[in-house]
This record gives C-alpha cells, structure tokens and sequence, in this order.
C-alpha cells in the first residue's frame, strides 16, 4: 500500500550561502502559485510545510520552507547569529529562486523571524499565526536560560515520541484530537527538527526572552491567534498588531488547533485574495 503520510511528497533542496554554510528547504504547494516564505515553529523544520501544502495547492500558493540554522539539515549559525541575520540568509535564498515579490508567514516561534524578513524590500506582506511576540518571558524561554536544561527536555520528548508515538508531541500544541496523517507530520517535524540536536531552539528560545522584535510600518500585517493559545501569550500579539494598525482575528482554539482552522484563511490573504 502508499504511503499516506503528508510529509512523504516533499523533496528537500539546498542553497549554499555567501559565507559558505549550506541552507535547506522544501518547496511545494502550487508550482505556479504566488510564493510565500514560510518560518517553522521552535523547534521545527522544512517538514512543517507538510501541515500547508493542500491548502496552499487550494488558494495558489507556493510555499518556500526552510531549516533555520541548526534544525534539520541547515547548517548551524555562526556566533551571535540573530533573526536580522536571519532575514540576510532569507534573502540570498530568494535572490537565489529570483523571487523579487514575496509574502511571509511566521507560526510560533517562526513569527519574529516572519517580523525580521519582512524588512526586506522583497517582502509586501507578513501573517503570523499563534505567534511568539518576543521578550517572552515563561515557559520554554524561561528554562532556556538554565544551561542544558531544554536540550534535556527535548532529548526526553524525542524518546517519548519514539516508545509512545506521535501522540506524545502532539500533546505539546494541543488538546484536540487530529487525524493520524496531521499526527505523523507534527512528529516528522519534530523529529527533523532535533536531527542536530536541541542547540537551535535552545538558542531561540533564550533570544526570545531577552530580545525585541517590532513589526514594520509599511508592510499589511495580519495575525491569527487563539484565546486558548498555552504556548505563546496573545496580550503581546494584540500590542504588535495595534502599533501598526494591522488585523487580528481571534479564533477559540489553541496552538496547533489555530494553524489547522486557519492555514487556508491566511494562505488566502498572503496570495493576494481579500475574499
């Protein structure tokens, strides 16, 4: 029998950058559509596009994923790398793919990197969906200050989800029930995540609790946010979208529940589509 599983169809390119480190990503969705550059969760990786890529084949998009420094098979960063490093490596990827005009979409921990690359001249929209508003205090900011202690945790998670299955990670992002196909690629995405170990998030998430990230004024912004979000606060979110008169829709769901009800919404938007 095939395979069912959502992350089976992606194919994984690289890019080598100016100082000579290699960036990998995934494109799928509509090969003619408009692109989007899509930042995973932390910890995540280019198989989160597995999660879009049937509604952005629906609204026309095409989706550009990629491992940031450190996940997956990207290579890590080099000191004091940041998310305005961030967008300099997203740019070259785009020059490179000669995408002058894109849109941006940030999930989670992927949101100051959407806010970061959205500076750049290429960029003529930004959404964000469930999205880490740093400084962000609490949680797993909180313990990345702790040396080791969220390398642990994942190590812990990993070997979990191993004996137990995908049920274990995605228990982190929400309390509803999901498909098996939607289970195995919340997994898969873990679990390519942490192939180099948890240094990534670790340094993430320490740059959340003590770093600033403001949205540009001149780029449309819209967000998308649960009012049961436990893993990223709304109070923040709701302060960033007012600075800079964007939209926010509030939707009854948690953190994965809210990118699962509104993938398509904000693929929509991203596209260009106001309906």
């Amino acid at each position: 029998m095939p395979s069912t599983t959502l992350h089976d169809s992606l194919t994984t390119e690289k890019h080598r950058l100016p100082d000579g480190r290699t960036l990998a990503y995934t494109l799928c969705g509509d090969p003619d559509g408009a692109p989007v550059l899509v930042h995973h969760g932390t910890p995540g990786s280019r198989l989160f596009a597995a999660l879009l890529d049937g509604a952005a084949r629906d609204v026309g998009a095409r989706l550009v994923v990629p491992d940031r420094p450190g996940y997956g098979r990207s290579s890590p960063p080099p000191t004091d790398w940041d998310w305005s490093d961030w967008r300099a490596d997203c740019t070259a990827l785009l020059a490179a793919d000669s995408l002058d005009d894109v849109s941006t979409l940030g999930f989670s921990g992927g949101g100051p990197f959407a806010l970061a690359c959205a500076r750049s001249d290429r960029v003529t929209r930004v959404g964000l969906v469930g999205a880490v508003v740093p400084p962000f205090e609490g949680g797993l900011a909180t313990l990345a200050r702790v040396p080791f202690a969220l390398r642990a945790l994942f190590g812990l998670s990993t070997l979990l989800a191993s004996a137990v299955g995908p049920s274990v990670v995605v228990g982190q992002y929400t309390d509803r029930d999901v498909d098996d196909a939607v289970a195995e690629a919340v997994a898969a995405d873990f679990d390519e995540a942490l192939d180099q170990g948890a240094r990534a998030p670790a340094r993430e998430n320490r740059l959340f609790a003590v770093g600033r990230i403001e949205a540009p004024r001149d780029v449309p912004l819209r967000a998308w946010h649960g009012s049961r979000d436990e893993n990223a606060p709304l109070d923040p979110v709701e302060r960033l979208v007012r600075d800079v008169d964007g939209a926010l829709r509030t939707l009854d769901a948690d953190h994965l529940g809210t990118l699962l009800d509104c993938r398509r919404e904000a693929l929509r938007w991203l596209v260009g589509d106001e309906g």
